[in-house]
């Protein structure tokens, strides 16, 4: 009976540490990976370190560059099968998936980085981010606006209208709505991923990318580049997005210290973009390309009127487009 009884208080005495341990694990602080294509010296990293050490209270935010984790374009589904909490996300991706959301990827939309943010605030955001979160189960956090999108060529040919660009091997990542934005420039689009655009541009797999200038910057291609033609078709952006599961496994404080963090984090990285923007075009003139402005209108217009013909453009909602020219 002695024996008997002190196995028992042995037993419950593991048994309360067993309880205590699962407590503990309980309350410990949730990990979120976060996945992206843009490498870590990329302005939107810095962006990622923000936001990590705001949020590091309440979750702990483990980053991964590069497309390390997942490659580009395989992130929002790995969020929706769960295997993914947070990743930068490309309007394309979700425009694959719900084609209303192609409006956002067209070329000439976005005047610049204050009328983007603009949209995403107002009754067309909101009305975006409850497709994605009832369609997708993921929530948008906010756009990450990474520059406007200039074509970089490594041919010497001088464009000035989209006719120019006949012929010309344009590297845009894969999905349709990126194809299209290809074409809508006069290019003949390639798919191809980011990380391999450098040295399809060094072999000749293609004859230019299109990219906002600090990827250029950051990523070399500038080093197997001749000319930078400033097109601007294309405000680009991400969203930085976390799955609704994440999302609602923290109380209502929580929440709104992370939508918080969220939105100081990217209001910094705009700035940042905008202001580096400005110095890369004598950076790049510095370097030995030529740098210069085609007929803008002429690229407009070609741009506006392919979309408004394609299919595309009838699958966006009514008036969306009139709100968005509105604000």
């Amino acid at each position: 009976m002695s024996i008997d009884r002190r196995l028992f208080m042995a037993g419950a005495a593991a048994a309360g540490l067993a309880g205590s341990a699962t407590g503990a694990m309980a309350q410990a602080k949730p990990n979120l990976r976060f996945s992206a294509v843009f490498s870590e010296q990329d302005i939107r990293a810095d962006m990622v370190k923000r936001f990590a050490e705001a949020i590091k209270n309440d979750v702990t935010l483990q980053p991964y560059y590069g497309g390390t984790l997942f490659r580009q374009g395989t992130e929002l589904v790995a969020m929706q099968r769960n295997n993914l909490e947070m990743g930068n996300i490309a309007p394309q991706d979700i425009s694959n998936q719900i084609p209303a959301w192609s409006i956002v990827t067209s070329a000439y939309l976005f005047k610049d980085a204050d009328h983007l943010k603009r949209v995403f605030a107002s009754d067309v955001g909101r009305d975006l981010k409850k497709m994605a979160e009832e369609k997708l189960n993921i929530r948008i956090l906010g756009p990450t606006y990474f520059g406007a999108r200039q074509v970089g060529l490594k041919p010497k040919t001088r464009i000035t209208t989209p006719a120019d660009m006949a012929g010309i091997k344009l590297r845009m990542p894969g999905g349709d709505a990126w194809q299209f934005l290809g074409r809508s420039l006069g290019a003949n689009p390639t798919p191809m991923a980011y990380g391999e655009v450098y040295t399809g541009l060094q072999s000749g797999a293609v004859d230019g990318q299109d990219n906002p200038l600090p990827n250029v910057q950051n990523m070399k291609f500038f080093e197997v580049m001749s000319q930078i033609v400033l097109t601007s078709h294309l405000v680009g952006f991400d969203l930085l997005c976390i799955t609704n599961r994440a999302w609602n496994a923290m109380s209502a404080p929580q929440q709104a210290a992370f939508q918080q963090a969220a939105d100081a984090a990217i209001d910094w990285s705009t700035a940042e973009h905008v202001k580096r923007e400005g110095e890369l075009v004598d950076f790049f003139k510095k370097q030995g390309l030529e740098v210069y402005t085609p007929n803008l209108a002429a690229f407009r217009d070609h741009a506006q009127k392919m979309y408004l013909a394609s299919d595309l453009a009838k699958s966006w909602v009514s008036g969306m487009l009139e709100k968005i020219n509105a604000l």
